[in-house]
């Protein structure tokens, strides 16, 4: 991280100073309201701002508690220590921790040097950034925005040792700049700036580790990764072969888990693919069916059109003026 900005976050707090002094345990009144263990947002968080960050306060034990906010944790230097639903993790430099409303955290006293930052996010805060985003949808995207949202424990928490990442240590440090530092559009960029990571995050789950008794949610996970990686050419029996399940119970697990079947995920993969395709880029329609696996173009043209309505071409038609006219805006104007 640049030296700098390390060095702003690296400053003893006034509330850090008087646990120094002796004071013992939290402020409850900095974090919570009443007898409540629930952190409140509203004592942390601007009225009307969707996301906002503070450097985590060191040399104290926080007791469990929950959050009735998104958090998201990195580590900027050094490691802490925490307990999520009852789980010891150890958070180390570079890595990021995203924890559900409904995770129950410990959180152990951190060291002088040990410089971690808790953004405080609003569940609203990432419609808007997949909205932002939504040209191509993505199925593991989605899948973690979604566990992070629920208000149940669902998979508590989410755990990305990335430290080696260039690109995702590049957008937290951009992330951390823009919320702490005063301009024009910080909401728009820190948007944008979330939605990048995400699709960062998507493309390194293989470095993700959730709650091991969640392990619905990790099998999901790892079918889902499968057909983001395979979606032209993906076989159930292939799947099934690389995880090491028989193929019949895998197949109904992915029903009972998704409410679809492993053909219907890799069809809608196939689907938001092809939309994507004909939005923008020039490319033919036989040339995007057989981009997406359908070598057979009667097939897929008879699948398009049961599912959009129309055929490919006047989807196009119906979009391509939109799109071309009103491109995104990737920057802020």
């Amino acid at each position: 991280m640049e030296q700098s900005l390390l060095k702003q976050l690296s400053v003893i707090t006034e509330e850090e100073k008087e646990i120094l002094a002796g004071r013992d345990g939290i402020d409850r009144s900095l974090y919570m309201a009443g007898d409540s263990y629930e952190i409140d947002s509203s004592l942390l968080l601007e009225k009307g701002k969707l996301i906002t960050l503070r450097p985590h306060t060191r040399f104290v034990y926080f007791p469990k508690h929950t959050h009735n906010y998104m958090e998201m944790i990195y580590m900027c230097r050094g490691k802490t220590r925490h307990r999520i639903n009852g789980i010891d993790l150890l958070l180390q430099e570079g890595e990021l921790l995203l924890l559900s409303q409904g995770a129950v955290q410990e959180v152990f006293p951190a060291g002088e040097e040990d410089i971690a930052v808790n953004f405080i996010i609003w569940p609203q805060f990432f419609d808007m950034t997949l909205k932002i985003l939504g040209e191509e949808e993505n199925q593991i995207r989605d899948f973690l925005v979604n566990c992070l949202k629920s208000k149940d424990a669902g998979t508590g928490y989410l755990h990305f040792k990335v430290s080696d990442v260039l690109p995702i240590q590049n957008l937290v440090e951009n992330l951390i700049w823009t919320l702490t530092s005063e301009g024009a559009n910080k909401r728009r960029i820190s948007q944008w700036t979330m939605g990048l990571l995400f699709l960062q995050l998507v493309n390194h789950t293989e470095n993700l580790y959730t709650d091991p008794r969640f392990s619905e949610q990790q099998l999901m996970l790892r079918v889902l990764r499968y057909i983001e990686e395979h979606y032209c050419d993906g076989e159930l029996r292939d799947l099934a072969k690389e995880l090491h399940y028989e193929m019949t119970w895998l197949s109904r697990e992915i029903k009972k888990q998704s409410g679809k079947t492993f053909t219907e995920l890799l069809q809608d993969r196939r689907m938001n693919q092809a939309v994507f395709l004909l939005k923008t880029t020039k490319m033919n329609v036989a040339e995007i069916s057989e981009s997406i696996g359908y070598e057979n173009f009667s097939y897929f043209h008879q699948l398009f059109k049961k599912r959009y309505g129309t055929s490919p071409h006047k989807y196009r038609h119906a979009n391509n003026d939109s799109f071309l006219n009103n491109p995104p805006s990737f920057f802020p104007q």
